[in-house]
């Protein structure tokens, strides 16, 4: 629109240019050169104005381009933060949810053992003739231990897991059917804990942010693989996860490490039936 209005500018100025001349005198050859002049010069000034219109053009489908452009990046960034905040919301959730697990379950565990501490006549003894007859010493990888009046059952959790996860291996439930199966033909009436234990190291996974969630995650997996196959009933067990806060030798070392990570079946002194 523009372009038209200094075209229709330009021939006016030059109409009344050469019209004032015609009323004032009759136009010669010198007249005439002076009006080609300007109609050159007019000529030259409109295509002038073309090449800036043009210019201004491009310049203005660039703009709309990078303008597009940026629109798009915005969307991105806000549907990757509106992402980004379900999954700390729903991480926030189950972050509360564990810390309510674990405050009951520590609530449990110390009216477990100040019950314990009073039952002296349930208290299970190295020497006790319960201990004589268990098979799990027979087991390749785990390790049988007295802890004042609590039987320990040791497995490592490189055995039972695959790495950094709380998913069980392949031959990790008939392992874990063996020891259990051990457990309910010598303590059927004991209340027996299912722990969980980290080495020191650091999770990278939103899933599991720390060694909390994983070892009380890995708990939770023995727990289940054992319920689905009836291998203990559920009034017998309950789960813990220590992470890495219990450690039974130094995380110097690689082998130490192997050592901390371990699922342990804790027998405890008190029975299922003076519950």
């Amino acid at each position: 629109m523009s372009i038209r209005c200094l075209m229709l500018f330009s021939c006016l100025a030059l109409l009344l240019a050469t019209g004032c001349s015609r009323l004032a005198y009759k136009p010669n050859q010198q007249a005439a050169a002076a009006a080609d002049q300007q109609m050159q010069l007019v000529a030259q000034q409109n295509q002038e104005y073309q090449s800036r219109a043009q210019s201004l053009d491009r310049d203005n489908q660039e703009l709309e381009a990078i303008l597009a452009q940026s629109r798009q990046k915005v969307q991105l960034l806000t549907d990757e933060i509106n992402t980004t905040r379900d999954q700390l919301r729903a991480t926030t959730d189950q972050l509360v949810a564990l810390r309510e697990d674990n405050s009951q379950l520590r609530t449990k565990t110390s009216a477990l053992m100040a019950s314990a501490s009073q039952r002296e006549q349930g208290e299970i003894r190295a020497n006790n003739s319960m201990l004589k007859n268990l098979a799990l010493a027979d087991l390749p990888g785990v390790q049988v231990r007295q802890d004042g009046d609590l039987l320990r059952v040791e497995i490592p959790a490189d055995q039972l897991f695959m790495p950094g996860s709380p998913y069980l291996k392949d031959d990790a439930k008939q392992l874990l059917a063996s020891v259990a199966i051990d457990l309910r033909q010598n303590f059927p009436e004991h209340i027996i804990g299912i722990e969980g234990h980290t080495d020191d190291s650091s999770t990278h996974s939103q899933q599991f942010p720390s060694n909390h969630h994983l070892s009380a995650a890995q708990s939770l997996s023995v727990y289940n693989a054992l319920i689905e196959r009836g291998t203990l009933p559920a009034v017998q067990l309950f789960v813990i996860g220590h992470g890495g806060n219990h450690a039974v030798v130094s995380n110097a070392t690689e082998a130490g490490k192997a050592r901390n990570r371990r699922i342990e079946f804790v027998v405890y002194p008190e029975r299922i039936a003076s519950r």
